[in-house]
């Protein structure tokens, strides 16, 4: 147990155990470029619902009670609706709610739209899950794993 210069005997801890717990800086980036691509679908797929009901901006905002301003943005990508305001936007507009936050997309495409784009693709659980599991493999394992990946990889 280290001691503060004081003396007193109370526990240090270290800048890595103070920040265990919180997301780290590549990570937070991560989620908000995902919250904006996903802003940015919502509102394209608002629009497009939007004009074909042959509907104004007002029009929509008032039926699902926001501001034409607030709806504007929405629809532009810069916010997101909440939960509540997103599914009145989906009833007002005869919308699905999977094609408006892009899942119908994201799952025609191997759900690339809301993948990582960066090659550093540690710290998505999906990849902290598959290292506990390698870690726990025997020699031969590891190398059948490995034949098996590189035949599945899209040649390049």
């Amino acid at each position: 147990m280290k001691t503060h210069p004081e003396g007193s005997s109370t526990p240090r801890r270290s800048s890595r155990a103070s920040s265990k717990g919180r997301p780290s800086d590549r990570a937070r980036q991560s989620r908000q470029q995902l919250e904006r691509r996903l802003a940015v679908s919502v509102g394209e797929e608002a629009r497009s619902a939007r004009m074909r009901a042959g509907l104004t901006q007002a029009d929509v905002a008032e039926r699902i009670g926001i501001a034409a301003e607030v709806y504007g943005r929405m629809e532009r990508g810069k916010m997101m609706p909440s939960v509540p305001t997103l599914f009145r936007l989906c009833l007002a507009l005869r919308l699905s709610a999977d094609v408006g936050l892009g899942l119908v997309t994201a799952a025609s495409v191997g759900a690339a739209l809301w993948e990582e784009d960066s090659r550093d693709k540690d710290h998505l659980p999906e990849m902290r899950r598959l290292l506990r599991t390698l870690r726990r493999m025997s020699r031969g394992q590891l190398k059948l794993v490995n034949q098996v990946a590189a035949a599945i990889l899209p040649q390049r």
